[in-house]
Formats: structure tokens, sequence, C-alpha cells
């Protein structure tokens, strides 16, 4: 990236803010970097304890298959997610709050005996699998934003701060050029004066 300046002190006054507000700016940006980078890594883990979770819950009842053939999927359905929002390092992420079920009623005579049983393991695996779903969207939030964050950070770090830096100093020399030739001159002529003076 070419940063547009001119020869003047003006304009190496103006480069010297601009690099100090990429200076301070810069740990902090590392500090989010890094602070993202790690609950990307919290969210991804908890996605894989909760998958864990739910395969042990399937494979715990996986000898009763033939008694969910039995089980009416009409008795119970998800009527809504409740989540809310917490910042994390600047990133809104959604949480799980809860998982409300709506049980339709039904008559327990007529109904296997592990009916109830049945409705809350499917109750605990649908909150699982609704909380691992959470807990990726997070991620790929957090994740999101640590790639704009590493974006950033590498922007200022290998362009922007070595570029303001570049010009100041080119317009430093610059400015160091002019002043000497500005010196030799009025040497010269003040060397012809005297000459002048003196014949």
């Amino acid at each position: 990236m070419a940063i547009k300046f001119q020869y003047n002190k003006i304009s190496q006054q103006a480069l010297g803010k601009q690099l100090k507000v990429r200076e301070k700016a810069l740990p902090t940006l590392k500090n989010k970097e890094a602070a993202l980078r790690m609950e990307v890594k919290r969210a991804k883990d908890r996605a894989g304890v909760l998958v864990k979770e739910l395969e042990d819950k399937i494979a715990q009842y996986d000898g009763m298959v033939r008694l969910w053939g039995e089980f009416d999927t009409s008795l119970i359905r998800i009527k809504d997610v409740e989540l809310s929002v917490k910042k994390l390092a600047g990133v809104r992420t959604p949480i799980l709050d809860n998982v409300v079920f709506d049980i339709q009623p039904f008559v327990m005579f007529n109904q296997p005996l592990w009916l109830m049983d049945g409705i809350k393991l499917v109750e605990q695996m649908a909150r699982i699998a609704i909380e691992r779903e959470v807990f990726l969207q997070k991620m790929n939030l957090l994740d999101f934003a640590r790639k704009k964050t590493t974006q950033k950070v590498n922007l200022y770090e290998k362009v922007q701060i070595p570029g303001y830096q570049d010009a100041i100093l080119k317009i430093k020399r610059f400015l160091e050029d002019e002043d000497n030739l500005s010196k030799s001159a009025q040497k010269i002529v003040k060397t012809r004066q005297q000459q002048e003076v003196q014949s």
C-alpha cells in the first residue's frame, strides 16, 4: 500500500500521528485476536463434548430400537428455543437459555410403561443437539471475527506501520537535504559577497 504524502513538515506530522494511532492500536488488536482464538477453541471443544454426549445417549439406548417403533413422535415437539446474546471480545454471540417443549396430553393406561422415560430421553437428546448447534454458530461467529482481526493486525504490522515509518524517514531525509543545500547556498553567497567586498 503506497502512502501518499508531501515533502513538508505538515505531512510529516500528520503521518507521525497516523503512525502513533496504529502503534497504540496494535497491542489491543493482538490481545483481541488471542482472546478470540481462545474462545473459538473453547466453543469447538464444547461442541465436540456435546457430540460425544449425544452419541453416548444414542448408544445407551441402541438395544431398545424395537421399542422406539412404538413411540408416538407426535407427543412431543419443540415449542421454543430461548436464546440470549453475550459479547465476547466485542463479538455478539448466542447463549442457549432454555428449550421449551410442548408435550401433548395422553392417557397412561393405553401407553407403554417406559413412555415417560422416552419423553425425557427425547428432551435430553434434543436439548444436547440444539446446544451443540448454538456452540457451532458461536464458533463460526467468533472465528469470522478472529479472521478479520488477524487481517487487521497483519495490515497494521506488515504494511501500514512500516509504510508510515518509511514515508516519515523519506520526508525527514528530504528536509535535511533541503536544509543542507540551503545552508551551502547561503555560505556560497556569503563567500562571494566577502570576495566582492575585498576586491
